[in-house]
């Protein structure tokens, strides 16, 4: 998945709004309009740095002239000290983009890093970590990146392209059966590409799954390492399996080597802690 380029487009045009709107009123009191600089983005913290790609299409959004030489890509093992690119051209172009750039990078590399220390823990099993749609309103596209650079892999990114049943659409539709039959009906009528999943509570819940042919995914919510074992053992490769509710990066682990297929982690974007990085300028 790569940041589609006319909805980053209309994310910079609010962004701006928000934050430059007529004019920075500090800039153009300050430093001629003509002036030319260069800067350097310094990495401050250690990690998973993201957001680099983002970060060149803002600055060419912003002004097509500013010219940038990557040093560090997405992906890359960072530590302070490190310089992950240099952007040169106009002075006013480069203090607009500025705080725009660094909080996406900053929070973009805060959710790569922790999603790569959850990925970590998978090591030696076939399962994958998830996100969720617990993100920043506005910036689900730029923080679901973040997590595929980090090692991660994406779920749904919204309500339009998946049927994933919950708790709440089971009780309220009436129990498991009524809410898989209703799901099934309505992909039908509404000739929809979309897969078919279903949390399920309990192994009770789970034979009542497996009882119907509709479902493509089954998600064990709140089971334990143990459970999960058993539960992916009565699938038996029927469906795609996923873990989820409180896993965390202590036992992630036992829940990759319980058989799971994936492992969702709303904390991977809900509460991350964003990397620390700055853009220093320097005069030409």
């Amino acid at each position: 998945m790569a940041v589609e380029l006319d909805k980053l487009k209309k994310f910079v045009e609010l962004a701006l709004e928000e934050d430059v709107k007529e004019g920075d009123h500090t800039s153009l009191s300050t430093i001629s309009e003509q002036a030319k600089g260069s800067a350097k983005l310094l990495v401050k913290d250690s990690g998973i740095l993201a957001g680099v790609k983002v970060a060149e299409d803002i600055f060419r959004l912003i002004d097509p002239t500013l010219s940038i030489d990557v040093q560090l890509h997405d992906g890359a093992e960072i530590q302070p000290g490190d310089i992950a690119f240099y952007v040169k051209g106009s002075i006013h172009s480069i203090l607009k983009a500025e705080r725009l750039v660094l909080n996406v990078m900053q929070r973009m590399s805060g959710i790569a890093t922790r999603t790569k220390q959850y990925s970590a823990q998978l090591n030696g099993t076939h399962a994958k970590v998830l996100d969720t749609r617990k993100t920043t309103p506005l910036l689900r596209f730029l923080e679901k990146e973040a997590v595929l650079i980090g090692g991660g892999a994406n779920h749904r990114f919204g309500l339009y392209d998946m049927i994933l049943i919950k708790d709440n659409h089971v009780d309220y539709a009436g129990g498991i059966s009524q809410a898989v039959q209703q799901a099934q009906a309505y992909r039908t009528e509404k000739k929809l590409d979309v897969a078919i999943e279903i949390e399920v509570r309990n192994f009770a819940e789970l034979e009542e799954v497996l009882a119907n042919e509709a479902v493509d995914r089954v998600m064990f919510d709140n089971f334990t390492p143990e459970q999960v074992h058993e539960a992916v053992e009565l699938v038996n490769g029927r469906l795609v399996t996923e873990a989820s509710g409180g896993i965390t990066l202590e036992t992630i682990g036992d829940y990759g080597r319980a058989g799971v297929d994936y492992i969702s982690v709303g904390a991977l974007t809900h509460s991350v802690k964003s990397l620390d990085l700055s853009l220093k300028a320097t005069v030409l």
